[in-house]
């Protein structure tokens, strides 16, 4: 299968590879990040065909292994043309999926804006009216909160996380299932009203993306628009730029 691009988007714990062309995501795939090596990368997109490769990393030490498989690659950071700017007092600290995801956010869906990604931390990202980074929040993981709580307590178990049946848990797994997603919603509701009053009043495009995006969300009387593969478009549109700013 031919395309432009090879996507990349290295997470903590997984790390998401797209095919794409300059308008869609073809196809999809995903590789554990730690102890990733070039061999590895190259195995796991075997059979993709692709001109250019745009990657974002939270995890140094795993780029190394794909400029090892890829040694033209284009890496995001603060200082690369995304189409938006950044007003933020240190923005090479800004992390490159957060960028990604306002460059999707104001491209695809509008700003101003706020973008929820619920990976190991969940991060909110906003977006203002004209177009500029300015900050944002990060907490605990959902999946981070919960298997912290097996691991530093004797007699709570790893439970799966689902909605649960009822706000009351009628078992020890019941209720840490309720205690998880209600609780999670609550401070996900809490976080975009704090936001909402330093922002100017008016409509806000409010999009999630992430694992756990979905039925979290799907709880919540927000109008949040899920998008799993915003991280994947907003390098696709900065490798559109890319490709521009060199005809």
């Amino acid at each position: 299968m031919y395309a432009d691009y090879l996507l990349v988007d290295v997470g903590n714990g997984r790390t998401k590879l797209g095919l794409a062309t300059r308008d869609s995501i073809l196809d999809r795939r995903e590789l554990l990040t730690r102890g990733v090596t070039a061999p590895f990368i190259q195995e796991t997109v075997a059979g993709w065909e692709f001109q250019k490769v745009v990657l974002c990393s939270v995890v140094p030490a795993a780029v190394a292994a794909f400029r090892e498989a890829f040694p033209d690659l284009l890496e995001l950071r603060h200082d690369t043309p995304m189409g938006i700017g950044i007003r933020y007092p240190k923005p090479e600290s800004i992390g490159a999926d957060r960028l990604a995801n306002a460059v999707a956010l104001a491209s695809l869906h509008g700003a101003p804006g706020i973008v929820i990604d619920f990976g190991t931390a969940v991060t909110f990202d906003v977006l203002s009216a004209d177009r500029h980074y300015i900050g944002g929040v990060i907490a605990p993981g959902l999946r981070l909160m919960t298997d912290y709580l097996n691991e530093r307590t004797a007699l709570l178990p790893h439970v799966e996380l689902k909605e649960p049946e009822t706000a009351i848990g009628q078992s020890t797994i019941g209720a840490i299932q309720a205690g998880a997603a209600i609780g999670y919603r609550g401070m996900i509701k809490g976080i975009l009203e704090a936001l909402r009053k330093e922002l100017p009043a008016g409509p806000l495009h409010l999009v999630a993306t992430g694992g756990d995006a979905g039925w979290i969300t799907a709880g919540m009387a927000e109008d949040i628009v899920v998008d799993p593969d915003l991280t994947l478009h907003g390098l696709r549109l900065v490798g559109n730029l890319r490709t521009l700013s060199h005809v």
